[in-house]
């Protein structure tokens, strides 16, 4: 299992604009239309990486916990799928129904979100506030495959918190780690 970390984006850094399919109804959506009104996490993830499934029920989580705080989820995956055809949107769509996600799951075909994003893994998390300004880059927690760390969701639930409780959130942040993205 490759591990690969995170090139954590500036903090600061306007979110690039995107319009991809949602896997989960077929349609066009872009970050304008899914912003939340308080925050907006974006999360590169894919289906078969082992990092994403250890953490798959806490991203679901997540996303229920903080919808109702104005807070949006994003999933996209931007892997090769001619060389992982387990990533396509047709098994995104499988992935987004068996694990109870409640966000869109968007397919990056071209890769491009992914290259404007810097986003480096799988997972690999941007947060950004109201005004789509990325106040948090890095890792969901400390769990890992195979480590016996709890996930918890801490590293991102205490920035998601901070912005509710419009306080800044802690600029030291620990790089996300995973599998890398499956470059064309």
């Amino acid at each position: 299992m490759a591990r690969t970390k995170s090139n954590m984006l500036p903090l600061g850094t306007k979110a690039p604009d995107f319009k991809l399919v949602d896997t989960t109804d077929n349609k066009m959506k872009s970050l304008d239309k899914l912003k939340g009104t308080t925050a907006t996490l974006i999360m590169f993830i894919c289906n078969h990486c082992p990092f994403v499934m250890h953490v798959n029920s806490e991203l679901a989580q997540l996303a229920k916990d903080y919808v109702a705080k104005g807070i949006k989820c994003i999933a996209i995956s931007s892997n090769d799928t001619e060389n992982f055809p387990q990533d396509g949107p047709k098994f995104m769509q499988q992935n987004a129904l068996d694990n109870d996600y409640i966000f869109p799951y968007l397919y990056d075909q071209t890769q491009d979100v992914a290259k404007a994003y810097n986003a480096a893994c799988t997972p690999d998390f941007f947060l950004f506030n109201e005004d789509l300004k990325l106040v948090y880059t890095g890792q969901l927690d400390d769990s890992r495959p195979g480590n016996d760390i709890p996930v918890t969701g801490k590293d991102i639930r205490e920035a998601l918190n901070a912005l509710i409780d419009n306080e800044t959130v802690n600029p030291n942040q620990k790089p996300s780690l995973g599998c890398s993205i499956k470059w064309r």
